[in-house]
């Protein structure tokens, strides 16, 4: 089933993409030419910036994959408000909660000794929220590696495992702020490598080579005020909390 959230699939293609592709793994390479383009770009925009803000996750996205959608860099509040997003187990922030979600993750991964102590749970809350209608990992990958660059360290994603990492990243999204995708990521924590070196250290992670074989959609919940889709988005929340 194609991730359909603007409903012209039929005439506009994947996520309305400047070509109006329908063809999946076009698309995905395409998405992965505009990434790898554009990532020194990327991490130049963030190293000017002396904090990081939500507006730049926007304009990391934007920079990341403008070459392939027309809504690049705009979040889930613009382009698809109205919607729960789900992928897999896992079910996203609702649009009004994906400024929040980000802001604290930004707040906390710019405390360096909290960045340090817990780079599993600044990960989790950016996923959580998952601002936008695809590139999330990668977008929030990149931003990552610089909050995890000015707390001096970094992280070996060379060697992290696909379905691990995903493994403990869902259980985090589920159960924040337990441990669980920090015991996954401490292992691989590392010395801080130059800034210039973000960019090949992150095209080295499991699963970020644009193919359709490691790509697992998004999917439409449900329209946010549908009785049921409500009723399980807040049984997520209420997971979420629980202490």
């Amino acid at each position: 089933m194609t991730f359909d959230p603007f409903g012209d699939f039929a005439t506009e293609g994947y996520l309305r993409n400047f070509e109006k592709e329908k063809d999946l793994a076009i698309v995905k390479r395409a998405e992965h030419a505009s990434f790898m383009t554009g990532l020194d770009e990327a991490f130049a925009a963030l190293a000017v910036a002396r904090t990081l803000s939500f507006e730049d996750v926007l304009k990391t996205h934007g920079i990341l994959f403008g070459a392939v959608y027309p809504w690049a860099g705009q979040d889930r509040t613009r382009t698809a408000p109205k919607l729960t997003i789900k992928k897999g187990p896992v079910i996203f922030a609702n649009a009004p909660e994906i400024r929040a979600a980000v802001e604290f993750a930004l707040r906390k991964g710019q405390d360096k000794d909290y960045m340090k102590a817990k780079p599993g749970e600044i990960m989790g809350y950016f996923a959580y929220a998952h601002p936008f209608l695809d590139g999330n990992g990668r977008t929030i990958m990149t931003v990552h590696s610089v909050l995890a660059q000015r707390a001096s360290f970094s992280i070996d994603w060379s060697a992290t495992k696909k379905d691990a990492y995903l493994d403990a990243l869902t259980k985090e999204i589920e159960n924040p702020s337990k441990g669980h995708l920090d015991a996954y990521l401490k292992q691989f924590m590392r010395d801080p490598i130059a800034y210039e070196q973000l960019a090949t250290a992150i095209v080295q992670a499991p699963g970020l080579d644009g193919s359709v074989q490691n790509t697992e959609l998004n999917e439409v919940l449900g329209m946010v005020d549908e009785p049921a889709v409500k009723a399980r988005y807040e049984a997520m929340l209420a997971k979420r909390t629980k202490t």
